[in-house]
C-alpha cells in the first residue's frame, strides 16, 4: 500500500479510552478480528451503516506507515468477492498513528493532514477539540460554529471557527445573527484558513479588535529536553493549578470588567472539559508547596499541544518555565507523539521564549471580536 492517509470512523468516548490504553482494538473475534479502515473516498459508506444520524462521530486520519499489524484489502461484504474492498487492520490500531481527528461531516470536505505537514496538524488541532468539548456544534460554510451557554464569557467556547475562506461579511453576518441567538456578549471568530490576514484587516477597519497569532511547532526526537538545574515539574490535579490562573486572569484583567468573580470563575472552571475529549497532563514546579509555574500538555494521537505556560512574577527567572516545558515533551514524546504545537501572540515575547527552545512558525491565525452591543465599550469576554 502507499503512504496516502487512511480514515477510521469511531465514537468519541471510543477514542478517549485508547488515549489511555495507547490504542484501539479489533471489537472481538466473534464481531471482527480487525480494526475497520477506509479510504477517504470510502468512509461515507461505513458512517451511514454504523452511525447513521449522528453527530459527534470522529474521523482518525491514520498514518499507514506508522501501523505495525498487516492491513489487508477485502472485501467490505463477507462471502462477496465482488465488493468494494476496504483496508481491514489486523491488529491494534496505535493512537501514535493517528495523525490528526475531525469532526465527521459527510457533505464538507475536511483537510486530511500529512503526517509532514505541521501546519495542517495544528489546524485540526485547533477546530476538533473545541467542537468535541462544546455543547453545541452548527455547521457553517467555511467551518463551524461552537456554543456553550455554561461559560458565556469564554470567547474560546462562543465562537465561529473558520478554516474555509469567506470574506467580512459573512464573518460579520454570521457572528451576529449568532450573537443574537445565543446571547454572546461579542461577536467572535477565529480565523484559521492561509492568507486570512486581508479579511482580518478588513474587519480592523469596521471597529473589530483583532489579535494576530502564530501557531508554532517542534518536531520532537529521541534527545529529550531537560532543563538546566532547578526543581523539576511533576503531574499535578488540575485543581492545584487554579489559584495560579485565578491570579494571572485578574491581573489580565484587571479594571476591564464588572464582575472579575464570575468571569474568571468561568475561565478557569471551563478547564477541565479538555479531558473529556484528549489526553490532558497537567504539570507544575512548588516551591515549599505553593505551584509558581505551570502547563498544560494536551495529546490527540500523535499529535500535542502545549497551553497555558505560564509563572507567579515573583518566581521568574528561575527557569521553571523551562521545567514545565521540558516535562510536557518528555511527557508527548513517551505517549507516542511526534508533533507539539501551540499557539502564541503574534506581537508578544513568548512567541520569541518558545522559538530559543526549539519551535518554528509554521502557520497563523487571527481572532476577531467586537462586542455586541457595538459601542465600543470593552467587553467583559475574553480568550
Amino acid at each position: 500500500m502507499d503512504d496516502a492517509v487512511l480514515l477510521h470512523l469511531t465514537a468519541p468516548a471510543e477514542w478517549r479510552t485508547a488515549l489511555d490504553t495507547g490504542a484501539l482494538t479489533p471489537p472481538s473475534p466473534a464481531e471482527a478480528d480487525f480494526v475497520h479502515l477506509s479510504t477517504p473516498a470510502q468512509a461515507h459508506l461505513p458512517a451511514e451503516r454504523l452511525f447513521p444520524g449522528r453527530r459527534d462521530v470522529v474521523a482518525l486520519v491514520v498514518d499507514p506507515t506508522r501501523l505495525s499489524a498487516p492491513v489487508r484489502f477485502e472485501p467490505g461484504v463477507p462471502g462477496d468477492p465482488a465488493s468494494m474492498r476496504f483496508p481491514h487492520l489486523y491488529g491494534p490500531l496505535p493512537t501514535s498513528a493517528v495523525l490528526a481527528v475531525l469532526p465527521w461531516r459527510p457533505t464538507v470536505v475536511a483537510e486530511l493532514p500529512s503526517p509532514g505537514d505541521a501546519a495542517a496538524r495544528a489546524r485540526a488541532l485547533a477546530v476538533s477539540l473545541p467542537t468535541r468539548r462544546a455543547a453545541e456544534v452548527r455547521d457553517l460554510p467555511g467551518g463551524f460554529a461552537v456554543l456553550d451557554p455554561a461559560f458565556p464569557h469564554s470567547r474560546t467556547d462562543n465562537r465561529l471557527l473558520l478554516t474555509g475562506a469567506v470574506d467580512a461579511d459573512v464573518v460579520a453576518a454570521t457572528t451576529a445573527q449568532l450573537a443574537a441567538e445565543a446571547r454572546w456578549p461579542d461577536h467572535a471568530a477565529t480565523l484559521l484558513w492561509p492568507d486570512a490576514g486581508p479579511v482580518a484587516e478588513e474587519l480592523q477597519r469596521r471597529g473589530w479588535t483583532v489579535s494576530p497569532a502564530v501557531v508554532m511547532a517542534r518536531w520532537l526526537d529521541g534527545a529529550g529536553s531537560q532543563p538546566a538545574g532547578g526543581p523539576p515539574a511533576e503531574v499535578v490535579p488540575q485543581v492545584a493549578v487554579h489559584r495560579l490562573w485565578d491570579s494571572s486572569w485578574r491581573r489580565e484583567l484587571a479594571g476591564t470588567v464588572t464582575d472579575p468573580d464570575d468571569v474568571v470563575g468561568q475561565l478557569v472552571g471551563r478547564e477541565h472539559r479538555n479531558d473529556r475529549v484528549v489526553r490532558v497532563i497537567d504539570l507544575a514546579v512548588r516551591v515549599d508547596g505553593d505551584v509558581v509555574a505551570a502547563g498544560q500538555l494536551r495529546m490527540d494521537g500523535a499529535t500535542a499541544a502545549v497551553d497555558s505556560v505560564l509563572t507567579d512574577p515573583a518566581a521568574r527567572g528561575r527557569g521553571y518555565a523551562d521545567a514545565v516545558l521540558a516535562g510536557a515533551l518528555t511527557k508527548a514524546r513517551r505517549a507516542g507523539c511526534d508533533l507539539v504545537v501551540l499557539t502564541a501572540a503574534a506581537l508578544d515575547w513568548p512567541r520569541h521564549w518558545y522559538a530559543r527552545r526549539g519551535f518554528t512558525v509554521v502557520d497563523q491565525s487571527w481572532d476577531v471580536a467586537r462586542p455586541t452591543d457595538q459601542t465600543g465599550a470593552t467587553s467583559d469576554s475574553t480568550r
